[in-house]
């Protein structure tokens, strides 16, 4: 009956909803606590496939619904429509936890000044065991710190403090970003498929990113030679000196070498892509006469000689690869082609040898503006890094090492966990910076670096490290 006072509206439950969307392209969404999963390729996909699914829900339902999602960014709020449309949660109490980890600047609490890691201010300990662990320092460590930026750990400082500012910090004080629309992950998935009607801010990782971009792109004051040393085989000097040039070449879209300045043979031209010459530094250090004084070399000149990186935006000049030549690079030859190469490239890194008495590379190491340590997480290579650079304070270049930025790469999947604390503190000691890479098993063959197949978090990993080694020019 149309005036019946006994009719009863019908009241529909809201489903209670979670997801996450992960950078592997799986995720799962949670209603009511049961679990729905998916797998696609791309993280994006993932996302789009979520908001589908959602959205079903939300037409079975008869209205919006609204859902926290979690991706590689942080967590935030949404309200997705039946027919798709995807709005920020008006709930605002709902987002807080969103907001914090979407919104907030990088850097330290309000109140902290981002100062320099205090390794810098500490110089090491006189007669101190090279690797010696420090039980003291050693308590204040995470066992599990994250594969990134490491900032070394001053004895009896509490590591756990979160008002500690970090490495991220310092560059984030130093080389502020807009923080503009995000740009990627499930964020940016959003702000795409709305046509930016919804224009999310980047999660914090995205923030950091950013920074780091914004450190290694900076203008610097002249061309700038970074050196990078362990006079151990297999220290990972070459992925270093590959990974670094493909990084700067990548952000600063080009001007970038990467130079072999082994006296003899070394392997940077293997494990760059080939190119239709095998020409050499040998062989461009006998052309200079020939292409004249070094006011009138060209950079075109240089193309038959460097090998070209396309994909990645910087130059390889490899060192001497013919088995039958009794060629070698000494210091006059590396000061006369640094003179030409300088005036064409930005940013020359210099991949040594392992001979520390070569005069090479003795001229290299007093033409750095930044030396770069570089180890793996085991005892010997860290052992010969640590004597590189007991050896570099004993002969004058106390200021370098203190100024240098140490890369602890990990060998392996599984590290030592106490070596690598022994490691962070002692390098931490006598560095300005200790950044970690991980492991990638697109690294380990030997052969040509394929960049786009190195996983993400590699690719991050050296984007931070190139942002602090670039902090240092």
């Amino acid at each position: 009956m149309a005036g019946d006072d006994n009719s009863v509206a019908t009241v529909t439950r809201v489903p209670q909803i979670t997801a996450e969307v992960r950078l592997d392209g799986t995720g799962e969404i949670s209603v009511d606590g049961r679990i729905e999963r998916v797998r696609r390729d791309t993280l994006q996909e993932a996302g789009a496939a979520i908001t589908t699914r959602i959205a079903e829900l939300a037409d079975e339902a008869g209205q919006p619904l609204p859902v926290q999602v979690r991706d590689p960014e942080g967590v935030w709020s949404l309200l997705i429509h039946p027919d798709g449309t995807v709005d920020e949660a008006p709930d605002e109490s709902a987002a807080d936890g969103a907001a914090t980890d979407a919104g907030a600047p990088v850097g330290p609490p309000e109140g902290t000044p981002a100062a320099e890691p205090a390794a810098a201010d500490a110089g090491p300990t006189s007669g101190s065991s090279a690797l010696a662990p420090s039980a003291e320092s050693s308590d204040a460590l995470p066992d599990e710190p994250p594969a990134g930026l490491i900032p070394p750990s001053p004895p009896g400082r509490d590591r756990s403090s979160a008002t500690l500012p970090t490495l991220d910090d310092l560059l984030a004080a130093r080389h502020p970003v807009s923080p503009g629309p995000a740009e990627h992950g499930f964020r940016g998935g959003v702000r795409r498929v709305t046509f930016g009607a919804i224009k999310p801010g980047p999660g914090r990782a995205e923030q950091r990113r950013r920074v780091q971009q914004a450190a290694v792109r900076r203008g610097f004051d002249g061309p700038k030679t970074i050196v990078v040393i362990n006079p151990k085989g297999g220290a990972h000097k070459t992925t270093a000196t590959m990974m670094l040039a493909a990084t700067f070449g990548l952000e600063r879209g080009g001007y970038v070498l990467a130079w072999d300045n082994n006296e003899t043979r070394g392997t940077l031209g293997w494990r760059s892509a080939h190119t239709d010459h095998s020409r050499t530094a040998v062989d461009l250090l006998h052309a200079l006469p020939t292409l004249g004084d070094q006011g009138t070399v060209r950079v075109g000149d240089l193309d038959s000689f460097v090998r070209t990186q396309a994909a990645q935006q910087f130059d390889v000049l490899a060192s001497d690869e013919d088995s039958a030549s009794a060629a070698s690079v000494d210091a006059s030859a590396f000061t006369s082609l640094h003179d030409v190469l300088s005036r064409f490239y930005r940013v020359l890194i210099v991949d040594t040898g392992n001979n520390m008495r070569a005069s090479n590379w003795q001229a290299a190491v007093a033409a750095a503006d930044q030396i770069v340590v570089v180890s793996t997480i085991r005892e010997d290579t860290a052992q010969s890094a640590a004597w590189a650079l007991d050896a570099l304070r004993s002969s004058g270049h106390e200021d370098a090492v203190r100024r240098a930025v140490t890369i602890l790469s990990e060998p392996d999947r599984k590290v030592d966990k106490d070596l690598r604390r022994r490691l962070r503190t002692h390098f931490g000691a006598l560095t300005r910076a200790i950044v970690e890479v991980p492991h990638d098993n697109a690294l380990v063959a030997g052969g040509p670096i394929d960049y786009d197949s190195l996983d993400a978090g590699t690719r991050d990993a050296w984007l931070r490290a190139s942002a602090v080694v670039a902090d240092g020019l």
